[in-house]
């Protein structure tokens, strides 16, 4: 089955951009996966095409109508059934590894990309719209952070990439940062690979990138580690309080 997307956008140009290339353009060709990238102004109802105006309330910039935005949403809803919309906005939820492989495992998904100062708030509850970001940055509009949610998306999809570990084996998917990694040469300007991965012994090299990705994680991402600490701690007590009910 294709995992089929659609980008609501104010310039279709932009795709499928650099998802044409590599891994992601080979399956686009292949069609595991197919982009349609449609233009918002191709929803206005005027000769000007107008898709923004004033914000309510005065204050700069301007903010995407959302009686356009809604029949935008409404095309691609009908072409594309069952697949979810996501808003890409700075003031959405931090998207997550977790989320993309659902994502990914569903029939696909339709993106909406903003631009000016951004959405009219009453399309997301009007659309069951969910919002969406990439991180704690403010970029010009939706499309390079679109781009990046289907890279995520299209690298999971089955025969995308070539070793099925390679997409469990990454950072994120287990709660904690990605392991170093190490290739020839095995010394390079007085740096050595480290001992333990030429050993051969695979238990070793297993328990030190553990050890690795945990280290990394505490020091670099202290918040994924607590969470990550979090989760570990929780099924216990959760199996407890299952024992403290049954009267065990």
């Amino acid at each position: 089955m294709t995992f089929s997307t659609t980008v609501l956008t104010l310039y279709p140009e932009m795709f499928p951009g650099p998802l044409g290339v590599s891994l992601a353009g080979r399956a686009l060709s292949e069609g595991t996966w197919s982009i349609d990238p449609v233009h918002i102004r191709d929803f206005a109802t005027d000769r000007h095409r107008t898709v923004d105006d004033t914000p309510a309330g005065g204050g700069a910039g301007m903010v995407l109508k959302v009686n356009i935005l809604a029949a935008a949403i409404d095309h691609a809803r009908s072409v594309n059934p069952g697949a979810p919309v996501i808003a890409m906005t700075p003031r959405g939820k931090p998207i997550s590894q977790k989320r993309i492989r659902e994502l990914a495992d569903g029939p696909g998904v339709i993106l909406l990309c903003g631009r000016f100062e951004g959405f009219d708030e009453r399309i997301f509850e009007g659309r069951e719209v969910e919002e969406v970001s990439v991180g704690d940055i403010v970029l010009s509009g939706g499309e390079c952070a679109a781009l990046m949610v289907l890279d995520a998306c299209i690298r999971l999809l089955p025969g995308v990439m070539g070793a099925p570990s390679s997409g469990t084996e990454e950072s994120f998917e287990d709660g904690l940062l990605e392991y170093p990694h190490y290739t020839r040469p095995t010394e390079w300007e007085g740096c050595t690979i480290p001992e333990v991965l030429r050993s051969g012994d695979h238990a070793k090299i297993a328990a030190w990138r553990k050890r690795q990705a945990e280290d990394d994680t505490r020091s670099r991402r202290p918040d994924l580690w607590e969470r990550h600490r979090d989760a570990r701690v929780q099924p216990a007590s959760g199996a407890r309080r299952k024992n403290e009910d049954l009267g065990s």
